[in-house]
């Protein structure tokens, strides 16, 4: 472990957000109840949920996709650059806008060039942004993330969409348990199992969001490859590339996908990738592979279940890769330009 005086800057900025973003989400949750009510309204109205976003934001939005939907809301995640690019019909839809800055190129562009479609409202961790100025806003509590690479916005924002699944019905009694709990999970076998890979897939199935925002983080953070590949997915064609350079990470809740995810792990096991799995499902580790066990949870409350020891692991990982861990070289923290 690093002492606090030869960290790197960038590390102790990302352990400050994390250290403040249980307690800012769940001032986030109870902030947004007449906010959130107001978008369940708007939900049960068109029964069709966009939502729009890049980088992290774009993350949250897949993770939370399968939640509106079990709860009989129509939720589709597009990438704010590509619905710029090619849209998708925004007649009769919910629309629901996320950027943490509220200031990203994309943003900027959609509303120059869309407008304000009817039933739009935004999702922000900034009060005074473009995007908070121009829709009804959910606004996360603490202000901007400073640092690079999301931690605490990813989980103000699940807390913000917990609070508008509150709204529709939703159980949130779990999450809000969870958030208030002070879990601490070790996370140096798996950072060890993955020090001699050259690349990283994250995976799952109900859980794909959360690895897409996982690998997202990595990537940032190491500089090595890292991306996410929905489990199915993985099946057709990429396991090809296994083998013992190649990290597999995989994230299982207690849902009815968690069979496939431990399929997964075997098959990744027998193709010589070393495998860590994030599981919150209760069920049965699996043998050669490294367990990172949290509270059994399904639904939304397996990410807060699942996400501080994914994140820890991704510092942990990237720390062993770079010196100027959390200082970005090729990128801001604010994306200016398309």
């Amino acid at each position: 472990m690093l002492s606090e005086t030869s960290k790197p800057i960038g590390l102790v900025a990302i352990e400050k957000e994390m250290a403040r973003q249980n307690a800012d989400a769940i001032a986030s949750f109870e902030n947004a109840s007449g906010r959130a009510f107001t978008i369940a309204q708007s939900l049960r109205k068109t029964g069709q949920l966009l939502l729009l976003g890049m980088g992290g934001s774009h993350a949250v939005g897949r993770a939370v996709e399968p939640f509106y939907r079990s709860l009989g809301i129509d939720a589709i995640a597009v990438p704010l650059s590509e619905q710029l690019g090619q849209p998708l019909s925004v007649d009769g839809r919910s629309i629901l806008v996320t950027s943490q800055s509220g200031e990203s190129a994309e943003v900027l562009r959609w509303f120059d060039e869309a407008g304000v479609p009817a039933d739009t409202f935004g999702l922000t961790l900034e009060e005074g942004s473009t995007l908070a100025r121009t829709v009804p806003s959910l606004v996360g509590a603490g202000g901007t993330e400073k640092a690079f690479a999301a931690t605490r916005s990813l989980t103000i924002s699940f807390a913000l969409h917990l609070a508008i699944i509150g709204a529709l019905g939703g159980d949130t009694a779990d999450a809000l348990r969870i958030l208030r709990g002070t879990g601490n999970t070790d996370i140096n076998e798996a950072s060890a199992a993955l020090s001699k890979v050259k690349a990283v897939v994250t995976s799952g199935r109900q859980m794909q969001g959360v690895a897409e925002a996982i690998a997202l983080g990595l990537t940032e953070l190491s500089r090595i490859p890292c991306f996410s590949l929905e489990g199915g997915q993985l099946r057709h064609g990429p396991m090809e590339m296994l083998g013992a350079d190649v990290g597999v990470v995989l994230f299982r809740a207690k849902d009815g996908t968690s069979e496939f995810v431990s399929r997964m792990a075997v098959s990744a096991l027998e193709a010589g990738s070393p495998v860590v799995i994030f599981d919150a499902s209760g069920e049965e580790p699996i043998d050669g592979a490294v367990m990172v066990n949290a509270e059994p949870a399904s639904d939304i409350a397996a990410v807060f279940a699942i996400l501080p020891a994914a994140q820890h692991f991704m510092l942990s990982f990237a720390g062993a890769r770079v010196s100027d861990l959390g200082t970005p070289v090729r990128s801001t923290k604010i994306t200016r330009s398309e």
